[in-house]
């Protein structure tokens, strides 16, 4: 199945009909084996069996919806050398998340179609998770002639060896979205786009449930996919937090895989086997949403303090009715548009701190039951 380009609305007033028209339209299609062309795209098949910060802060109490997700981007002043582009993007897995950040992907695409200059991509993942996946994907377009290759890393020590195998068969590679793999971990991709505060999102997040529980309480961890960055910095953050407090432990720790199923199916028996269980913290988009629901269906809701990431429609529900307390939002529209930018720009040659930065950083916001009516307002369209 395909996902249908969503046609944009005028980039005049305060955009928050455009978001609706986006999002609303694209983050309920979750998509087998998706793929999202340019300005000139065509399909292919699926191969074989995701307040402005920065400097690593995420600030609390949320500010207005519309900033959280800044939408209103125009390109960079820069000349593009060529008319035409050829990207190919792979990120972990089909999920609402990856649709917020290929809306960006598209608009870029939109505006440089404006300036006469045409970006062609290809936007592809696996229905589940999979380093083995991603390694064929990536394989698979080395030989195709694309400009660049960019990748949401799906496991650092198992993807940076074939970045490094492409990057020295004169491929160009960057990598985008939350997970990088950087030159601290031996790979040599060109430049990142995203999340470079994964660790912070996750130790904030913490000290706001750690506070909320008087820092007192048993306390179980959902991470999410084994060996993506994104989600160990976030649980090394979680980890590192409630080590400072001595009346605060960690009890269970598992891997959902991105998978609200698995993590409702964990939550479940988190709470049957710790009864004095206090707090859940969640690294994703995906199982914050499976520990509300596992949590309702116990009636436990007020009696454990949940806290997790991003903007799921569901989740959003979920906090704005006070089951989950506190979510932090990516902007992932952000990080969809510049991935675009930087892509030109390394198409072109430049290397980063030419005309871009090695590390593009985005933001995340920690938001409250306070922001969930606004915030589903401006993603769905949902007037409460």
């Amino acid at each position: 199945m395909y996902r249908k380009k969503v046609k944009k609305e005028t980039r005049k007033g305060n955009g928050k009909g455009k978001i609706r028209a986006y999002i609303a339209s694209v983050l309920v299609m979750v998509v087998c084996g998706c793929v999202l062309m340019g300005c000139k795209g065509k399909t292919e098949e699926q191969l074989p069996e995701g307040e402005a910060v920065s400097n690593g802060q995420m600030p609390a109490g949320g500010g207005n919806a519309a900033d959280i997700i800044e939408f209103d981007h125009l390109l960079e002043e820069y000349v593009p050398l060529k008319e035409e582009y050829n990207f190919y993007f792979t990120y972990k897995t089909v999920h609402p998340w990856w649709d917020a950040v290929a809306i960006g992907m598209e608009d870029a695409a939109k505006q440089y179609e404006e300036m006469g200059v045409i970006i062609n991509y290809e936007y592809l993942a696996p229905n589940a998770a999979s380093a083995q996946d991603q390694i064929l994907r990536l394989q698979d377009a080395s030989g195709r002639g694309f400009d660049v290759i960019g990748v949401d890393v799906a496991d650092v020590d198992i993807i940076t060896p074939v970045i490094n195998e492409l990057m020295e068969n004169g491929q160009k590679v960057m990598t985008f979205s939350s997970s990088d793999a950087g030159k601290e971990d031996g790979c040599d991709r060109i430049a990142y786009v995203g999340n470079t505060h994964n660790y912070e999102d996750g130790a904030t997040l913490t000290e706001a449930l750690c506070e909320k529980l008087a820092y007192q309480g048993e306390v179980a961890v959902l991470v999410g996919t084994k060996g993506a960055p994104c989600h160990e910095d976030r649980a090394l953050g979680v980890q590192d937090v409630i080590a400072k407090y001595p009346d605060m432990k960690i009890v269970e720790i598992a891997y959902d895989e991105d998978s609200v199923e698995k993590a409702y199916e964990f939550t479940k028996a988190f709470l049957k086997e710790n009864p004095n269980l206090k707090g859940i913290a969640c690294c994703n988009m995906s199982n914050p949403v499976g520990a509300a629901r596992a949590v309702i269906e116990a009636g436990k809701e007020g009696d454990i303090v949940i806290v997790g990431m991003d903007h799921d429609r569901e989740a959003l529900r979920y906090l704005q009715d006070g089951v989950i307390y506190a979510l932090g939002v990516q902007d992932c529209y952000s990080i969809g548009f510049d991935t675009i930018q930087v892509a030109v720009k390394i198409a072109d040659g430049h290397f980063p701190g030419d005309v871009y930065p090695e590390k593009t950083e985005e933001s995340t916001t920690i938001i409250y039951q306070d922001g969930a009516a606004e915030m589903l307002q401006v993603l769905y369209g949902e007037i409460h």
